[in-house]
């Protein structure tokens, strides 16, 4: 059975601003000392899974030269360009429809964000391939849940039952998601030991998708089917960019997965990290001896557990803890670790004030 991959790229990263910016996201920067932009190490890793020619992209259609540049090797007609964004459903049913009309009904697609860090990649491998095999056997969806390790909450859960009906070793049927919790009830969670993070990673073949699109979203359904019949032809991005906007925004959580029967998950320990704001950085590059991670021109004097991302100037930190420092040509970022989720307040506040050049 052939295996695809849909990575979902549309995303605009607005927690890493200011690296992250409208014409240049999070998913098409480098994070890591090893240079490979997000993006690049999410394709890499499907290495033995899917092969190149079987890998799509769904992406804002500003970013397409970015998707060339940095994933040259995927075929032109592979990357699929949103008018704009729609949330996870639309995305994924577009692809689906896409790949069904290209391979068939019976074709396995994994669905990925494009942001992600993963740092055991073979424990991942293997979990992909331990989903593809539970896709396979029936009318599955099957999602990746990441086993937590603290009280999280800034993700959504998975609540798992202890057994399956299939009698595959790991395999846990989902009793239901929820929302992202409030600390008391994250602890909870946490100490339940019934509940895993939500990934936002799926398994299924393209029947078993689009069969759950038409009963629970049948206009976004209808759309993508509408749609996926002009790939392939002249007119397909034509006609994509016509209708795609009138589709509804809504997450593929709230309207699939949330209201279908014969959900999987797979719990995941290989090192997940969502990189979801400035935090991540020190999770996923080492930090000196003081807790603090530094690149670029810098100078630290009295200070501790702190992230100095350095542009062209020198930056000299005296006597700070727990703060983020992100310098660019155009924008300083000066913030409490304990509010790096403001840091998308910043672009609200440039919008409000029309400062379009630092979006």
């Amino acid at each position: 059975m052939r295996i695809t991959a849909v990575i979902m790229a549309g995303g605009k990263g607005e927690r890493f601003w200011p690296r992250s910016r409208t014409h240049l996201p999070k998913q098409f920067l480098s994070l890591t000392a090893d240079r490979e932009t997000m993006i690049q190490k999410t394709v890499g890793r499907l290495k033995g899974i899917a092969e190149p020619e079987d890998i799509f992209i769904v992406t804002n259609k500003m970013y397409a030269d970015l998707v060339s540049e940095q994933l040259p090797f995927i075929p032109k007609e592979n990357v699929l360009l949103e008018p704009c964004g729609r949330n996870t459903a639309p995305c994924i049913a577009l692809a689906a429809a896409v790949i069904e009309k290209k391979y068939g009904e019976e074709t396995i697609m994994l669905v990925l964000p494009s942001d992600h860090l993963i740092r055991y990649e073979e424990m991942y491998a293997d979990t992909l391939r331990q989903a593809v095999a539970v896709a396979e056997s029936g009318q599955r969806l099957v999602t990746i849940g990441i086993t937590p390790a603290y009280p999280e909450t800034g993700y959504g859960y998975i609540q798992f039952g202890r057994d399956s009906d299939l009698g595959m070793h790991g395999v846990y049927k989902v009793k239901r998601f929820v929302e992202k919790p409030d600390i008391d009830t994250a602890k909870e969670y946490l100490a339940s030991r019934k509940y895993l993070w939500n990934s936002g990673m799926f398994v299924w073949k393209t029947g078993t998708i689009l069969e759950n699109m038409e009963k629970f979203m049948p206009e976004v359904y209808s759309t993508a089917c509408n749609i996926a019949e002009h790939f392939g032809q002249e007119d397909f991005e034509a006609v994509l960019s016509e209708k795609y906007e009138n589709m509804p925004s809504e997450s593929v959580d709230f309207g699939i997965m949330e209201k279908a029967d014969e959900i999987y998950t797979i719990p995941g320990s290989f090192g997940w990290d969502d990189v979801g704001n400035w935090l991540a950085v020190e999770r996923i590059n080492s930090t000196n001896d003081l807790g603090n991670y530094v690149e670029g021109d810098v100078i630290t004097i009295g200070t501790e557990h702190s992230t100095i991302c350095g542009g062209k100037r020198l930056i000299a930190a005296v006597g700070i803890e727990n703060i983020i420092v992100v310098d660019t040509d155009d924008a300083i970022l000066i913030c409490a670790k304990d509010h790096t989720q403001d840091v998308k307040k910043v672009i609200e506040n440039l919008k409000i004030c029309n400062r379009a050049a630092l979006l």
